[in-house]
């Protein structure tokens, strides 16, 4: 059984979803999937405490199990992803050399854009070679928000 819940935040709603103790999804807005229940789990509760603590400003990782779904490509961008540091940004170009495919730009690109864990896997962190902010599922304002409050708290430390 999937089980999914709306939570409130800064950046506007957000269903969390999970399977088998296991986040699969973080979408905006409100998206129940078909299979899945409308019920805060224990697993969901701490979830959704992390992320409460991430938009305080009390939290740089999360730990609770994550379950994304992809190609075998796709899963080692988001692991990719999952290596840059809070408060900091890498281009395109920086993500595929990590991953072992400098010409693979484009294709990192598509893969952050099917990433089915924003904000915990955080695609926000890539940006332009030009350092201009491009391309985020929940938009580019949501995307300006979240990297200029991780890069003002990291600031403070």
């Amino acid at each position: 059984m999937k089980a999914a819940w709306i939570v409130n935040t800064v950046i506007g709603k957000m269903t969390l979803v999970e399977a088998d103790g296991m986040l699969v999804a973080s979408n905006f807005g409100e998206y129940i999937p078909q299979d899945a229940q409308l019920v805060k789990t224990p697993f969901l509760a701490q979830a959704i405490s992390e992320l409460e603590q991430y938009f305080a400003g009390e939290r740089e990782q999360f730990t609770v199990a994550l379950a994304p779904k992809g190609t075998a490509f796709q899963r080692s961008c988001w692991e990719a992803l999952t290596q840059i540091p809070y408060g900091e940004t890498r281009s395109y170009l920086e993500q595929a050399i990590a991953v072992g495919n400098p010409k693979a730009c484009r294709a990192v690109g598509m893969a952050n854009n099917r990433n089915p864990l924003p904000v915990f896997i955080p695609c926000h962190r890539v940006i332009g070679k030009n350092g201009k902010l491009v391309g985020y599922g929940g938009g580019i304002d949501i995307k300006k928000i979240l990297l200029e409050s991780e890069k003002t708290r990291k600031d403070k430390i």
